[in-house]
């Protein structure tokens, strides 16, 4: 079976997974625990701390860790319902991921807007200048990078209007980091991120927030985390996904992505009868969101699963939801189109090989359903 829903979740890399299993032996304490087993695995998670912020761009005091990106990313939503007035609105892209959208959705069910995209899945950025010529948010929230198409958003520049205007700007960073340089990143106030989008363990993540000032916990109990985050840290997942983000950061200083792009466009040159999503913008190197031919996604998926490849109709986290992608009815996908798009998301460790296999099996389906 060849695996090409790396966005879903990857495999744990062989660094990642060697970080743990010794991480597991040697850090056998409670980092907030007073003897020195404690202080050992608390001086492991401060260089770990200090290693992510030197990717992002930040201060080692701005560092949360979580259980992952949905996590990070009701933190986020929860701090801010208790942090901003009662009159201030949330402004959200209309393509983020699923739990920012919840999270919105519960902590500010009638004080939130979403952003319009283009056809191409790309946020219009002059609509939200004229917006905020007019009106001033409490926060805004636009992904890095789209878990569904890999198409990426023009967060820098969003991030440069919200620092003019002094609102503070969240960025679900967790497709990018470790597929793209996380580098600038630290620059946005809030910053989520989870290890297993890029090799490392499942369960385990970061959130960037403001190192001054409150930051309401979501859990509460102990003091760790600054108070930001109870309950006894991951250490073992902590160090795990460090040592995937170094290999990942030391990979993408290669220019090896040029060339796994390449493998993927070729994919694309090759497909028979499909029109690929946000073609033309940048796009994670790894993903490809296409309209297939035929008459519905899922028969697709289990066709391609039959023949040896696992693939996608999206996110995850939307699986078994009867209507369609939001991110996709954002785009201005009819109904009737979206349900024949499949995503296909390649990982680190698949080759030119695996791509080739892929776009044969994906033609040889399209001659059996057309």
């Amino acid at each position: 079976m060849l695996y090409f829903d790396h966005n879903a979740t990857t495999p744990l890399c062989a660094s990642a997974k060697d970080a743990w299993v010794d991480a597991i032996d040697r850090y056998v304490g409670n980092p907030s625990s007073p003897h020195r087993m404690g202080a050992r695995a608390e001086r492991a998670m401060a260089d770990a701390r200090d290693q992510l912020a030197g990717f992002l761009g930040c201060s080692p005091l701005d560092i949360v860790w979580t259980s992952g990106a949905t996590e990070s990313n009701n933190l986020v939503l929860h701090h801010c319902a208790q942090a901003l007035e009662g009159d201030e609105e949330v402004w959200i892209s209309a393509i983020e991921h699923p739990c920012v959208i919840e999270a919105t959705r519960t902590h500010f069910p009638n004080r939130y807007k979403t952003l319009r995209v283009n056809n191409t899945g790309v946020l219009d950025v002059d609509v939200l200048k004229e917006r905020l010529t007019k009106e001033k948010p409490g926060l805004i929230a636009v992904m890095a990078a789209n878990n569904e198409t890999g198409v990426l958003q023009p967060w820098t520049e969003v991030q440069q209007l919200c620092s003019e205007y002094q609102i503070p700007f969240f960025c679900d960073a967790a497709q990018w980091v470790g597929k793209l340089p996380a580098k600038g990143l630290g620059d946005c106030d809030f910053v989520s991120g989870c290890a297993h989008k890029f090799g490392g363990p499942q369960g385990v993540g970061f959130l960037k927030c403001p190192s001054r000032g409150a930051v309401y916990s979501q859990l509460v109990g102990g003091a760790q985390e600054e108070g930001r985050r109870a309950g006894t840290e991951n250490v073992a997942g902590v160090l795990s996904m460090m040592a995937a983000l170094r290999e990942r950061e030391h990979q993408l200083t290669s220019g090896i992505t040029q060339e796994k792009e390449a493998w993927r466009n070729a994919f694309v040159m090759s497909l028979i009868g499909a029109e690929v999503l946000g073609k033309g913008q940048g796009r994670l190197w790894n993903t490809v969101s296409a309209l297939l031919p035929g008459d519905c996604q899922a028969r697709w998926v289990v066709k391609l699963d039959k023949a040896g490849f696992a693939v996608s109709t999206g996110s995850a986290c939307s699986s078994g939801k009867e209507t369609p992608s939001h991110v996709l009815t954002a785009m201005g996908v009819a109904k009737e189109d979206a349900d024949r798009v499949v995503r296909f998301s390649s990982g680190w460790e698949t080759t030119a090989e695996d791509w080739q296999a892929l776009v044969k099996g994906v033609n040889q389906v399209a001659g059996e359903l057309v």
